[in-house]
Protein backbone atom coordinates (compact mmCIF):
# COMPACT_ATOMS: atom_id res chain seq x y z
CA UNK A 1 0.00 0.00 0.00
CA UNK A 2 2.54 2.67 0.83
CA UNK A 3 4.29 2.32 -2.48
CA UNK A 4 1.32 3.19 -4.42
CA UNK A 5 1.14 6.14 -2.34
CA UNK A 6 4.43 6.61 -3.17
CA UNK A 7 3.99 6.27 -6.66
CA UNK A 8 0.57 8.36 -6.06
CA UNK A 9 2.35 11.07 -4.49
CA UNK A 10 4.85 11.53 -7.42
CA UNK A 11 2.53 11.64 -9.59
CA UNK A 12 0.78 14.53 -7.74
CA UNK A 13 4.13 16.40 -7.32
CA UNK A 14 4.66 16.10 -11.13
CA UNK A 15 1.64 17.37 -11.88
CA UNK A 16 2.01 20.37 -9.52
CA UNK A 17 5.36 21.15 -11.22
CA UNK A 18 3.65 21.16 -14.79
CA UNK A 19 0.70 23.14 -13.40
CA UNK A 20 3.49 25.70 -11.87
CA UNK A 21 5.15 25.35 -15.82
CA UNK A 22 2.20 26.19 -17.77
CA UNK A 23 0.63 28.68 -15.74
CA UNK A 24 4.47 30.80 -15.18
CA UNK A 25 4.43 30.56 -11.50
CA UNK A 26 6.99 30.75 -9.09
CA UNK A 27 5.59 28.58 -6.47
CA UNK A 28 2.70 26.26 -5.18
CA UNK A 29 2.63 25.24 -1.96
CA UNK A 30 0.04 22.29 -1.20
CA UNK A 31 -0.99 20.29 1.70
CA UNK A 32 -3.15 17.35 0.95
CA UNK A 33 -4.96 15.25 3.85
CA UNK A 34 -4.97 11.83 3.65
CA UNK A 35 -6.48 11.02 7.08
CA UNK A 36 -5.64 11.48 10.53
CA UNK A 37 -2.29 11.90 10.85
CA UNK A 38 -1.47 11.33 7.82
CA UNK A 39 -0.82 14.04 5.29
CA UNK A 40 1.72 15.46 2.44
CA UNK A 41 3.08 18.82 2.40
CA UNK A 42 4.68 19.84 -0.58
CA UNK A 43 6.28 23.24 -1.65
CA UNK A 44 7.24 22.96 -5.57
CA UNK A 45 8.93 26.76 -6.69
CA UNK A 46 11.76 27.70 -9.41
CA UNK A 47 13.74 30.64 -10.55
CA UNK A 48 12.84 32.75 -12.57
CA UNK A 49 15.98 35.23 -13.32
CA UNK A 50 15.30 34.80 -17.22
CA UNK A 51 11.59 36.60 -16.84
CA UNK A 52 13.84 39.50 -15.74
CA UNK A 53 15.47 40.00 -18.84
CA UNK A 54 12.15 40.59 -21.13
CA UNK A 55 10.82 42.68 -18.89
CA UNK A 56 14.33 45.19 -19.22
CA UNK A 57 14.23 44.13 -23.23
CA UNK A 58 10.57 46.20 -23.62
CA UNK A 59 11.89 49.47 -22.11
CA UNK A 60 14.33 50.32 -24.71
CA UNK A 61 12.00 48.73 -27.71
CA UNK A 62 9.11 51.31 -26.34
CA UNK A 63 11.56 54.37 -25.65
CA UNK A 64 13.13 54.02 -29.42
CA UNK A 65 10.57 54.18 -31.81
CA UNK A 66 11.74 57.09 -32.93
CA UNK A 67 14.33 55.99 -35.81
CA UNK A 68 15.60 52.79 -37.40
CA UNK A 69 18.87 54.60 -37.35
CA UNK A 70 18.72 55.48 -33.33
CA UNK A 71 18.57 51.37 -33.07
CA UNK A 72 22.39 51.10 -32.64
CA UNK A 73 22.58 53.83 -30.43
CA UNK A 74 20.36 52.93 -28.09
CA UNK A 75 22.24 49.41 -28.16
CA UNK A 76 24.61 50.75 -24.99
CA UNK A 77 21.77 52.14 -22.69
CA UNK A 78 20.11 48.65 -23.27
CA UNK A 79 23.41 47.47 -21.35
CA UNK A 80 23.12 49.17 -19.13
CA UNK A 81 20.93 47.91 -15.79
CA UNK A 82 17.64 50.38 -15.30
CA UNK A 83 18.08 49.03 -11.77
CA UNK A 84 21.09 50.57 -10.71
CA UNK A 85 19.73 53.75 -12.32
CA UNK A 86 19.13 56.93 -9.11
CA UNK A 87 15.86 57.44 -10.29
CA UNK A 88 14.65 53.71 -10.68
CA UNK A 89 11.47 52.89 -9.17
CA UNK A 90 11.79 48.78 -7.88
CA UNK A 91 8.40 46.64 -7.14
CA UNK A 92 8.03 46.21 -3.48
CA UNK A 93 6.45 43.22 -4.22
CA UNK A 94 5.85 40.21 -6.54
CA UNK A 95 2.57 40.89 -8.66
CA UNK A 96 1.09 41.85 -11.93
CA UNK A 97 1.90 45.52 -13.09
CA UNK A 98 -1.10 47.98 -14.48
CA UNK A 99 -0.76 51.16 -15.98
CA UNK A 100 -4.02 52.46 -15.65
CA UNK A 101 -6.51 52.09 -13.01
CA UNK A 102 -8.86 49.82 -15.22
CA UNK A 103 -9.22 48.57 -18.46
CA UNK A 104 -9.93 51.49 -21.04
CA UNK A 105 -9.02 54.14 -18.29
CA UNK A 106 -6.39 56.84 -19.30
CA UNK A 107 -2.35 55.49 -17.79
CA UNK A 108 -1.38 56.85 -14.29
CA UNK A 109 1.95 58.32 -16.10
CA UNK A 110 3.24 58.65 -19.92
CA UNK A 111 7.02 59.42 -20.71
CA UNK A 112 7.68 62.95 -20.64
CA UNK A 113 5.29 63.67 -17.75
CA UNK A 114 5.66 65.51 -14.76
CA UNK A 115 4.79 63.90 -11.02
CA UNK A 116 4.80 65.08 -7.66
CA UNK A 117 5.78 62.87 -4.76
CA UNK A 118 3.61 60.21 -3.64
CA UNK A 119 1.09 60.35 -7.05
CA UNK A 120 0.16 56.85 -8.27
CA UNK A 121 2.75 55.95 -11.18
CA UNK A 122 0.95 52.86 -11.33
CA UNK A 123 -0.65 49.17 -9.49
CA UNK A 124 0.91 45.88 -8.76
CA UNK A 125 -1.45 43.72 -8.10
CA UNK A 126 -0.95 40.74 -5.57
CA UNK A 127 -2.93 38.67 -3.96
CA UNK A 128 -6.00 40.49 -5.81
CA UNK A 129 -5.35 43.46 -4.01
CA UNK A 130 -4.50 46.66 -5.85
CA UNK A 131 -1.02 48.37 -4.37
CA UNK A 132 -0.75 51.79 -5.95
CA UNK A 133 3.13 52.71 -6.06
CA UNK A 134 3.40 56.08 -5.75
CA UNK A 135 6.88 58.03 -6.90
CA UNK A 136 9.21 58.52 -4.20
CA UNK A 137 9.89 61.79 -5.26
CA UNK A 138 8.94 64.53 -7.40
CA UNK A 139 10.20 64.55 -11.06
CA UNK A 140 9.87 63.81 -14.88
CA UNK A 141 8.74 60.16 -16.37
CA UNK A 142 11.91 59.43 -18.12
CA UNK A 143 11.10 55.78 -18.94
CA UNK A 144 8.15 53.36 -18.27
CA UNK A 145 9.90 49.74 -18.37
CA UNK A 146 7.14 47.63 -17.67
CA UNK A 147 3.99 46.63 -19.73
CA UNK A 148 0.57 46.86 -18.88
CA UNK A 149 0.07 42.81 -17.82
CA UNK A 150 3.51 41.97 -17.21
CA UNK A 151 4.66 39.92 -14.27
CA UNK A 152 7.12 41.35 -11.79
CA UNK A 153 9.16 40.05 -8.89
CA UNK A 154 10.34 42.05 -5.98
CA UNK A 155 13.19 44.73 -7.13
CA UNK A 156 12.06 44.66 -10.53
CA UNK A 157 12.74 47.98 -11.71
CA UNK A 158 9.44 49.48 -13.08
CA UNK A 159 10.06 53.44 -14.01
CA UNK A 160 12.36 55.95 -14.04
CA UNK A 161 11.80 59.01 -12.33
CA UNK A 162 14.99 61.94 -13.12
Amino acid sequence: MTNKSHEADVAFIKALAELLRANDLTELQVKREYGEDDSLDVSVSRQVAAMAAPVQVVAPAAAAPVAAAAAPAAAPAAAEDPASHPGAVPSPMVGTVYLQAEPGAPSFISVGQQVSEGDTLLIVEAMKTMNHIPAPKAGTVKRILVEDGAAVEFGTPLVIVE
